[in-house]
């Protein structure tokens, strides 16, 4: 496996902060074969433990970001081997990642292409991208966060048209119902992306993991609890340098250097 995974999944440091990770499958429409989807937990993984690697940006192709899930995995598997398939412990990992993490969409993002999309904390699509959760057009149902997340994103009755009908919504639906955060010309997703990562990446990296983390939680948190624990990691940053310096900065009327600590 790990032969395969230069070519199918890129890994480019854009900048000293910021890393791109490309779905490399053109041949698949960069479907998400269990190895694949391994990689990108790999490389986000490694990412984790990385210091200078403060946001990451994930991308497909031209055409397609990711066109689901691989059909041939699934088409000679039954009931017992769903069990006990490996991608759900690997689906946890890319959702645990701790860093902001932001999807540049061209084209199609399909059933698990777009529970990738889901993972990300921030998406920017060229406008002529679109998404969707077509897999009751193979008599099965979402099985990542088709249909877990994507009410908590868009909502109950449109997730319920996207699972039901299998139909996709265009890049401009998906930004009016919240599932992405911009829409920009086709083509330059990617760039759009990277500068929006490179920005996050000039902030403060704790306070920018914390937030992720904060805002996350509001899906799955009861209000009281939320509250309770956003004003803990709130007071912890009070003991970080990187508070002490964006405090100083601001008094002294200068860029803060953050250093994540």
């Amino acid at each position: 496996m790990s032969e395969d995974r230069p070519e199918i999944l890129k890994s480019e440091r854009v900048s000293e902060h910021v890393l791109v990770l490309t779905l490399n499958r053109p041949e698949k429409r960069n479907a998400l074969a269990t190895d694949l989807l391994g990689c990108v937990a790999d490389a986000l993984d490694a990412a984790a433990l990385d210091p200078s690697v403060r946001a990451v940006v994930v991308t497909g192709s031209d055409r397609f970001f990711a066109a689901g899930a691989d059909i041939n995995e699934m088409a000679s598997r039954q009931t017992a081997g769903a069990l006990a398939d490996p991608r759900p412990a690997i689906w946890t990992r890319i959702r645990n990642f701790g860093k902001p993490l932001i999807a540049a969409v061209e084209g199609w993002s399909l059933g698990a292409g777009n529970e990738l999309v889901m993972c990300c904390d921030l998406v920017v699509a060229g406008e002529g991208a679109k998404f969707g959760q077509p897999e009751t057009n193979l008599g099965i149902i979402p099985g990542a966060g088709g249909t877990a997340i994507l009410p908590r994103l868009v909502g109950r009755s449109r997730a319920m048209m996207m699972c039901l009908l299998g139909e996709p919504i265009t890049a401009a639906e998906a930004l009016q119902a919240g599932l992405i955060a911009a829409v920009v010309a086709d083509g330059t997703a990617l760039a759009a992306a990277t500068d929006l990562a490179s920005r996050i990446a000039a902030r403060a990296p704790l306070a920018m993991q914390q937030a992720k983390v904060l805002v996350r939680a509001a899906f799955e948190t009861q209000q009281s609890a939320h509250l309770t624990l956003e004003r803990q990691a709130f007071s912890a940053l009070f003991g970080t340098a990187d508070k002490r310096e964006g405090v100083a900065a601001f008094l002294e009327k200068r860029s803060p250097a953050w250093t994540g600590s």
